[in-house]
């Protein structure tokens, strides 16, 4: 249920230990991850503005977003990414692996 495309986005791993992955995705336009599940809950922050095409494997849908805006997922997601903008985008990808490890505020 991937997108049709031949451009893979680029990722990059800047750290990969016990507890956490975290990985820079850098897209052209329309470049893609490629279908997908996370095992673990993550984060992401965008470098860049930009308008991501996201495939659900049923539904394609548009995302615009702002440089320095930051969304989670739950572990389990499974999809498709692509560029939706003109431009070259990216983003900082925060798998956490161990979410029973995070420190626990007090309220």
């Amino acid at each position: 249920m991937a997108f049709t495309c031949t451009i893979p986005a680029v990722p990059t791993l800047q750290q990969d230990d016990e507890m956490t992955r975290i990985t820079r995705w850098d897209f052209a336009p329309g470049a893609v991850t490629g279908w997908h599940r996370h095992a673990h809950p993550y984060f992401v922050t965008l470098l860049t503005d930009a308008t991501l095409k996201i495939h659900d494997g049923v539904t394609v849908t548009d995302v615009p977003l702002k440089a320095g805006q930051s969304y989670s997922r739950p572990a389990g997601v499974t999809h498709d990414v692509m560029n939706g903008s003109a431009h070259p985008i990216a983003f900082v990808e925060i798998e956490v692996k161990r979410p029973d490890k995070l420190a626990k505020g007090d309220g």
